[in-house]
């Protein structure tokens, strides 16, 4: 068993939790995002045992990040939006220059790349834009309930494995969100295991997609990839600090995210 990957399902499952930030971004940010394609696309294969030494500490991380940590982030967003927001934004444009070296970005993309990048950029940003309520609570737990929490499941987690698609902003829009989120604080165990069902479907199958791409149109996919990425700075965008205090909570969390991101891609990029 990889225990490593304890912290690194603790960060990911941390940044599921919020509305806008994608596990998948901080997948890249930690450098095991084409294991992870690789390893959940192997789990069915005659390789499943050591797949699982992978995934298995980084599941378990996830979910106790679910757990333990929905409660604080709701915390911080209730009493320091802002700076909040600021954090994670830092945390999304240190993700920037790994995936530009990565992708080798300005020496092999071409205009039909920049294209896709900007498609992608206005795609992800557009999210925003869309309705959501996190209040929201389905009150009747009934079939047509759980089928629809296990497609909610299975698209938000299809979202996740995409950097800069958050799956709790999936999960917001099609009117999930508080649902599940009421059901992780009250243990409704009846309702997690139907949408943690659809989540292992989902991420099965977007795997396999994403893998496909990584495969047969690499330049392409990265280039998606960092669109996705740029457009999800705007719907975590809370706006500009409104005074003196705000400015300086606000500069000093990103700054922090900023430099969270940049020394954890040193440490783990030097790993791998």
């Amino acid at each position: 068993m990889e225990w490593k990957n304890l912290y690194r399902g603790l960060i990911m499952g941390a940044a599921d939790v919020v509305p806008g930030v994608s596990g998948g971004t901080i997948a890249l940010l930690l450098g095991i995002y084409d294991r992870l394609i690789t390893s959940i696309n192997k789990v069915f294969s005659k390789e499943w045992k050591q797949q699982l030494g992978f995934l298995i500490p980084l599941g378990i991380g996830m979910v106790a990040a679910i757990f333990l940590l929905a409660n604080g982030i709701k915390w911080l967003f209730n009493h320091y939006p802002r700076p909040t927001q600021f954090a994670f934004i830092g945390l999304i444009i240190g993700v920037m220059p790994l995936l530009l070296k990565k992708s080798d970005a300005k020496v092999n993309f071409k205009w039909q790349h920049l294209l896709l990048l900007l498609i992608s950029a206005v795609v992800a940003a557009g999210l925003s834009l869309l309705q959501g309520d996190e209040a929201f609570i389905i009150a009747e737990i009934d079939l047509i309930t759980y089928v629809f929490l296990f497609f909610s499941g299975f698209i938000a987690s299809a979202a996740m494995i995409l950097p800069g698609i958050s799956g709790s902003l999936i999960l917001l829009l099609v009117g999930a969100y508080g649902t599940v989120i009421h059901a992780v604080t009250e243990l409704q165990l009846d309702i997690l295991v139907v949408v943690a069902l659809g989540i292992g479907l989902g991420v099965i199958t977007m795997s396999k997609i994403v893998s496909y791409c990584l495969k047969q149109y690499p330049l392409m996919t990265y280039a998606v990839i960092i669109g996705l990425v740029i457009g999800s700075i705007y719907v975590v965008f809370p706006g500009w600090p409104i005074d003196g205090i705000d400015t300086i909570f606000s500069s000093l969390a990103f700054l922090l995210g900023l430099a969270f991101a940049y020394v954890l891609g040193r440490v783990e990029y030097q790993e791998s």
